[in-house]
């Protein structure tokens, strides 16, 4: 099968955050079942200079980009089992960050339909065509209106992923006249609140549209989760399924990661104790073994359940044995909240400011407890990398966490969970936690548990390759 996986950042070029992963991950996953799965992104200016001397030139083209036509260039390179290839511009590309600038619809409409006018160009003609986010939401609509009449671009399916459905494209219509170029008489299928919605004409015009969990495929339906789009959502729930996120489960090993204090595994996990150690010293927090950690690696924005952890973790700190570790940045208010507990409460506290790739590691292995309380997460990975270091999560019963996290209350589970969106939850199911690291045995049977959970991207892959092969069985 061939598919051609577009995204407006894959890793190792650039990334900012999830889809860099899942566009770096997912497809040579499926290149390793025997696919043709090949990438394609922006050649950014940001991309390291080593990557970029290992790209080869193919062709330039211009793209029609509204009432004119821009400068295209076509480079590609190989990195593991996977083609990549690259869409230059240097004017809408050779920026300092991948987004925020004031033209990104602009920039993000020239990638849509650049990536269906550089098929001719490199010969590859896909069978699907998977598209991600409001940068490459254009993809369908093009292809539906421009180019699914062409005889050499017949028959190809188009797939659209959800990943955050906050960030939709949404615009004023000056840039349909200035940048997308829709005609007038087909502006109904991006039409929402008399604005112009990219994810709204990937959901008309794609055959199917997935989100990264199923659960969340499920919540989006619902106004309090939709962002607007559940009209939408559930005229065409026909084409609407759920696949959940992978990690990358060679880089996220215990037995292997070099980051780590020590190394252990699920069958000799006495590694974990040293990283524990070696932890609390490096953070300044008490040296005491018996003393539970409880860590938070995190943005610091609203809806990652900040607002639950600030009313709660006093009333914890004051009646409980245990120690809080938080890395992460964000809004000024939660940084300065964090900031007075870790004054407040010395040698139990530590709020590491910022985000330092290798110190998350080392709170990943080291901690015994990881809290993930979202208002809302589509699909969530420190959970699932907690999973994978033995440390304990303790969750809300929303979106991927409710997909990837099972209460032990059964006996069977790999974590602690809590439905409702309350302070009083957060509180119970933490106190649940440290009650049950009191049982030595019980919990290093629910940390072999937590070890054993199946999130490679093997599993998800074999997922999307099932709704493929669906899809192409579609009329």
């Amino acid at each position: 099968m061939k598919i051609l996986y577009c995204a407006s950042e894959a890793n190792p070029f650039a990334g900012s955050g999830g889809l860099a992963d899942v566009a770096g991950s997912l497809p040579h996953a499926l290149c390793r079942k025997g696919q043709d799965c090949r990438i394609v992104m922006p050649l950014y200016g940001t991309i390291p200079q080593d990557l970029k001397n290992q790209m080869n030139f193919i062709a330039n083209f211009t793209v029609p980009v509204a009432w004119r036509h821009q400068y295209c260039g076509l480079f590609w390179a190989r990195w593991n089992d996977c083609t990549y290839y690259f869409i230059d511009n240097e004017y809408y590309f050779k920026r300092g960050s991948l987004y925020g600038s004031y033209d990104d619809a602009e920039r993000f409409a020239f990638f849509s339909r650049a990536i269906l006018e550089m098929l001719p160009y490199i010969d590859f003609h896909p069978d699907i065509i998977h598209t991600n986010d409001w940068q490459t939401a254009l993809v369908p609509t093009y292809y539906y209106l421009f180019y699914s009449k062409n005889p050499w671009y017949a028959n190809i399916k188009n797939i659209f992923t959800i990943h955050n459905i906050q960030y939709q494209g949404m615009y004023g219509w000056e840039v349909n006249t200035e940048c997308v170029g829709i005609p007038a008489s087909d502006t109904k299928l991006l039409e929402m609140d008399g604005k112009l919605n990219m994810v709204k004409g990937a959901i008309e015009t794609a055959v199917r549209v997935t989100t990264v969990s199923p659960t969340y495929a499920g919540e989006i339906r619902d106004p309090w989760y939709s962002f607007g789009l559940y009209n939408e959502l559930n005229l065409r729930h026909y084409k609407l399924c759920g696949i959940k996120n992978g990690i990358d489960i060679d880089s996220y090993n215990p037995e292997t990661d070099y980051q780590l204090y020590c190394n252990y595994s699920k069958e000799d996990m006495r590694g974990k104790g040293v990283c524990k150690q070696k932890l609390q010293e490096r953070l300044g927090l008490e040296q005491r073994w018996d003393v539970p950690i409880v860590s938070m690696v995190t943005r610091l924005v609203e809806h990652k359940g900040l607002d639950l952890v600030r009313m709660g973790i006093r009333e914890l700190l004051n009646t409980e044995n245990m120690q809080f570790v938080i890395l992460g940045s964000g809004d000024k208010e939660y940084e300065q909240f964090f900031s007075d507990l870790h004054r407040d409460y010395p040698g139990r506290v530590c709020f590491c400011k910022g985000f330092v790739p290798e110190l998350a590691r080392k709170i990943y292995s080291g901690a015994d407890i990881f809290l993930m309380p979202s208002k809302m997460e589509p699909c969530g990975l420190s959970q699932m990398i907690a999973l994978r270091y033995g440390t304990i999560p303790i969750v809300r019963e929303t979106g991927g966490l409710r997909d990837s996290v099972f209460d032990s209350a059964d006996g069977y589970g790999n974590g602690f969970t809590f439905a409702n969106y309350a302070t009083s939850d957060l509180v119970g199911a933490v106190r649940r936690a440290l009650y049950g690291i009191r049982d030595n045995t019980g919990w290093h049977q629910l940390m072999w548990r937590a070890m054993m959970s199946d999130n490679s991207w093997d599993r998800s892959a074999q997922d999307y390759l099932n709704l493929y092969n669906d899809t192409l069985n579609w009329l």
